[in-house]
């Protein structure tokens, strides 16, 4: 099992600390370092000191890094422009030697669209638009070089594109697609991800997620392996005090936490990520909500990474 840190600095972060968890998340022996991508807080925060571009952040990160991967969960399509966003993470890409991985997925959060001028289409045309975005995407990261990429779609059309600059992995970073969704989701995880994310579901419902990906792969003949990650609000604690301190530091119930996240003592969540990889999880993603506490990332380190 590989754990990953997950931020959301929409929240209220600097680069400045986002970059000290991206060093003790590396120096802790982490897997990876990621962040969403939001433009507007969410809740009773207060944001400050306002949101951070998420491939902007990851370009700076990809030079002060050396070894973990960086990544977004979730981009979204309704942001960027697909050739725009492919050569901005392909960029990424090359400035971390290949340590980039693409999380995407269709944009949700109206109120940020609306903050900062974005549209924000039907659900069903943002479905759309992030099949085409991934096909070009893919398709510009995997064209030969000396050969050039052309796609004509209901939203996007892209001709003669020489399909530079190449990512520094080879046929572009891995791509995650996430979310609950039974019928599209899966099949376009099927087609396009090389992982399923499930964020924030408990066991049961990340089983049947699990489920349903593996069943739209067989019906669609893939034979390439699938990663199965989830996402969990992280809280850990060595004893009730601390643990309760910590859930009141990002305003949660610690009962409701340890009920829908990944609460507890460090033995309490080994277990509970010992009951994600029986489903088939092989990554979890611990969100960490309070991010100046770098010695709960400490204590994630020395008490549950080092156990698994």
């Amino acid at each position: 099992m590989r754990l990953r840190i997950f931020t959301e600095p929409q929240q209220g972060a600097s680069y400045e600390t986002l970059l000290s968890v991206a060093k003790a998340t590396e120096d802790l022996g982490f897997d990876a370092f990621f962040r969403s991508d939001h433009y507007l807080k969410m809740g009773d925060v207060s944001g400050d000191p306002g949101p951070t571009d998420a491939w902007i952040t990851l370009a700076a990160l990809a030079r002060e890094t050396s070894r973990i991967r960086l990544g977004t969960l979730m981009t979204a399509a309704t942001f960027r422009l697909p050739g725009p966003l492919a050569i901005a993470v392909a960029q990424v890409d090359r400035m971390s030697a290949g340590r980039v991985d693409f999380g995407v997925g269709t944009g949700w959060f109206e109120e940020e669209h609306t903050a900062y001028g974005i549209p924000f289409p039907s659900l069903n045309e943002r479905f759309e638009r992030l099949e085409e975005q991934l096909e070009i995407i893919t398709g510009l990261w995997r064209t030969p070089r000396e050969a050039t990429y052309d796609f004509e779609g209901k939203y996007y059309r892209v001709a003669d594109s020489p399909a530079l600059p190449k990512p520094a992995q080879d046929g572009g970073p891995p791509v995650v697609i996430g979310g609950f969704g039974a019928k599209r989701t899966p099949r376009l995880a099927a087609r396009y991800a090389d992982e399923y994310n499930l964020p924030f579901h408990k066991l049961g419902d990340t089983e049947l997620a699990f489920e349903r990906v593996r069943k739209a792969c067989e019906e669609a003949g893939r034979t390439k392996p699938m990663v199965y990650s989830a996402a969990q609000v992280v809280c850990c604690g060595r004893d009730e005090a601390e643990l309760k301190r910590r859930a009141d530091a990002i305003g949660r119930d610690l009962t409701e936490l340890r009920e829908n996240g990944l609460a507890g003592t460090p033995a309490e969540l080994v277990d509970k990520i010992g009951k994600f990889g029986e489903l088939g999880a092989e990554c979890l993603y611990l969100q960490v909500l309070d991010l100046h506490d770098l010695n709960h990332l400490e204590l994630l380190a020395f008490e549950v990474l080092n156990r698994l």
